[in-house]
């Protein structure tokens, strides 16, 4: 156990002296509660005070990575992908203080890995990809009660993520499309829709529609840079939100850094939103660029841009009324305003394959003197010189001499306007700053990506919208109230097992206890954490 994970293991207080661990949570108040009108709960909840209530650990690396709920049978998916197996991991969750693991769903006869799950009505829908990474995947979908499988539906090259929509009227696959590892094939990457009540017909959308604007995208932050991929092929599909009404969906395309809109009643791509860059020589955005020497963390300002590149994606389309003059007083209601607000967690991804590779060390550049007369002082280790960097961006001579640099991903979650697809809030250096007062910080991290946020999702906790962030080099989540959605305010940080994949939220009005549940499933360790607030 390395020494960021012990102090982890203490702070959370945990000990796993056998598989499953439950956790009695401090309350302030031992009474049941009043009903209170217009909330999901049975009981006043304070959204700042989640703890921990259990864990149940499903193996090593690989073993809990995206999971699902199904409120009809009270049971919790998990997608494990540890040593070999390729399964979906099934637990009886109705004690959420006490997960059991009833048995698992094997997925070999139906291609390679699972990478994602979905779960509604007792049903559970899962995305696998091909034997062959670059053929197409499957979505199979399977009862919930004897893990039957109903469907064996045909989707795009490699399903990296899968929805419900709300309604449960459709199935939304992410399919990222990734290329093998000589770049030889680069297969497109591509949405599917599954119409559920239509015998699971399937329509999957491409963009090649878009590569006209491919040039107009690109001098926005929009990045098509795979050696020889046409704009179609380029493009990969991440990660997805649907909004309340079932209508709209956004996707994440991260290694592009963008957004895609889609169009889910008349199933095509809308928009493709580029997301620009961050730039760290501002006021707020300092960062700590360097591990060297390892332990000493320090945010200063330097002269390099993040990608936001978002792995994780949610939508916030119902926020907290504040007219006094109507009916709905107080109450979480569709935003008056009509503008869903979309918020990612900015991770950062780089292309590493034998046949193309974009990283690169600051101090193995040549750096422009014109723009940076301090060169030499800049690639040193312990300033800027370990700092990994794109390749792709930067070179605007194509003399392999870098007037700009960008690194990967922003160390931040950001809002945006999900119809513009506008910059509305970014927590700048925030999260980083958090970690480190929590002493949850992996300096080892700081020249690569930071606290790299990877999942995230929202909720709402009796009056309050909360977005819960997954920030997997630290192994934590960070929760803000998001009430007001332009101006996050911080709340708390949760110690999580290590590298927190899946985040998922189950509100009170779902949840087999009443009472509202983060659950956090983490990759590197096969933890699965559950965590509920206080009695307020």
């Amino acid at each position: 156990m390395n020494t960021k994970t012990l102090v982890l293991a203490v702070a959370a207080g945990l000990s796993f002296a056998s598989c499953t661990k439950s956790i009695e949570p401090l309350e302030k108040k031992s009474l049941l509660q009043e009903e209170i009108p217009g909330t999901e709960s049975m009981y006043r909840e304070n959204p700042g005070s989640f703890a921990l209530i259990s864990s149940i650990d499903l193996g090593n690396t690989g073993a809990a990575e995206i999971s699902a709920y199904d409120e009809k049978t009270k049971k919790l998916f998990v997608v494990n992908n540890s040593d070999g197996n390729n399964r979906i991991d099934v637990l009886d969750f109705s004690i959420p203080s006490n997960p059991v693991h009833l048995t698992s769903i094997s997925v070999t006869t139906y291609g390679g890995f699972v990478n994602s799950v979905a779960a509604r009505d007792g049903f559970v829908a899962a995305a696998i990809e091909a034997i062959t990474k670059t053929d197409a995947g499957k979505v199979v979908v399977f009862k919930a009660t004897d893990y039957t499988a109903v469907k064996v539906i045909g989707v795009g090259a490699l399903p990296d993520d899968i929805k419900y929509s709300p309604d449960g009227k459709f199935i939304v696959t992410a399919n990222e499309g990734e290329p093998n590892s000589n770049y030889s094939i680069d297969p497109m990457g591509t949405i599917s829709i599954i119409s559920v009540k239509d015998n699971y017909q399937v329509t999957t959308l491409d963009f090649s529609a878009f590569a006209s604007m491919e040039a107009g995208l690109k001098s926005r932050g929009f990045r098509i840079f795979g050696p020889g991929a046409s704009f179609a092929r380029d493009i990969e599909p991440e990660f997805i939100a649907i909004s309340s009404d079932s209508k709209t969906a956004w996707v994440t395309l991260q290694e592009n850094n963008g957004i895609a809109k889609v169009n889910l009643v008349h199933k095509v791509i809308t928009d493709i939103f580029p997301l620009g860059f961050k730039n760290y020589n501002m006021a707020g955005n300092a960062i700590d660029p360097t591990d060297r020497p390892l332990g000493t963390i320090s945010f200063n300002q330097w002269p390099v841009y993040g990608v936001y590149m978002p792995d994780g994606i949610a939508v916030l389309d119902k926020v907290k009324d504040d007219d006094d003059d109507d009916d709905e007083d107080e109450d979480i209601v569709l935003n008056k305003g009509k503008i869903p607000y979309l918020f990612t967690a900015n991770e950062g991804d780089a292309r590493e394959y034998t046949g193309f590779a974009e990283e690169a060390r600051v101090s193995s550049l040549n750096l422009n003197p014109a723009i940076f007369p301090n060169a030499a002082f800049l690639k040193l280790n312990e300033n800027m010189g370990r700092l990994n960097i794109t390749k792709t961006l930067g070179d605007t001579g194509n003399d392999n001499i870098f007037d700009a640099l960008y690194s990967f991903g922003a160390r931040s979650f950001s809002v945006w306007n999900g119809n513009s697809g506008q910059l509305l809030f970014d927590t700048k250096n925030e999260l980083e700053q958090r970690v480190v007062n929590a002493g949850y910080y992996d300096d080892d991290r700081s020249d690569s990506k930071g606290v790299e946020p990877e999942g995230i999702t929202v909720g709402t906790v009796g009056k309050s919208n909360l977005v819960f962030v997954g920030l997997e080099r630290s192994d934590a989540v960070a929760i803000y109230d998001v009430t007001n959605p332009v101006a996050p305010r911080f709340l708390q940080i949760l110690a999580t097992g290590d590298a927190p994949e899946g985040v998922l939220f189950i509100p009170a009005k779902k949840s087999p206890n009443k009472r509202s549940l983060l659950v956090v499933s983490s990759e590197n360790d096969g933890q699965v954490k559950v965590y509920m607030p206080e009695r307020d």
